[in-house]
């Protein structure tokens, strides 16, 4: 057991449990309060390029994260505890650009409907016979999706933070539910694209 502590990073910030859930928490609420606000917008403006290379961004990012989780939890099983830092912040940091570009591809693209073939903003009921069960399964997926990127962000800054104060019980207690979560969220993001690119206008 003291082998496994010698070998495990030192903290790299000074623990303070008050400070970091008054910073987490104010974090994550603005973060989905402006995901929210601004999912409401259009902006209307012609920016001279195809917008939804947002939407093939965000996939691209989601998939560059899940493979960094998935080779983050062999490097932890691997005891490569430095590697699995790296691999774990680097998720943290694309997932900030994720959230800019998630932002900018609402902003200007608006919102596509599954099933509105003929882009006019509505799915009419000839459209969902056309659509058939697969606008029940993109739904869902999307519902998951959108419900779990929005109570996963705390849960990701707070294991992170047990990890920072060398917390190692507390952070592998709360990594067992945030890492597959974190995994889901990243998975279902490019299905989720594949699905509805076909309806972009």
């Amino acid at each position: 057991m003291s082998e496994y502590k010698e070998n495990m990073l030192k903290a790299a910030i000074v623990k303070n449990d008050k400070k970091a859930y008054w910073l987490i928490g104010i974090f994550s609420v603005v973060v989905f309060g402006a995901v929210v606000a601004l999912g409401k917008f259009k902006l209307d403006i012609q920016p001279g390029f195809d917008v939804h290379v947002f939407a093939k961004i965000n996939a691209a990012i989601n998939c560059c994260v899940a493979v960094l989780l998935v080779s983050a939890l062999v490097a932890i099983k691997n005891s490569k505890y430095g590697l699995h830092r790296n691999l774990m912040l680097t998720a943290m940091f694309l997932s900030v650009f994720f959230l800019i570009s998630y932002i900018a591809h609402h902003l200007l693209a608006g919102e596509a409907k599954f099933g509105d073939f003929n882009h006019d903003g509505l799915v009419s009921a000839e459209e969902k016979i056309q659509v058939g069960g697969l606008r029940t399964v993109y739904l869902l997926l999307l519902a998951t999706h959108i419900v779990l990127a929005a109570i996963i962000l705390p849960f990701i800054l707070f294991t992170a933070y047990r990890a920072l104060t060398s917390e190692w019980p507390a952070h592998k207690k709360l990594a067992r539910y945030t890492w597959p979560l974190w995994l889901y969220v990243a998975v279902t993001g490019p299905i989720v694209y594949y699905l509805i690119s076909p309806y972009y206008t």
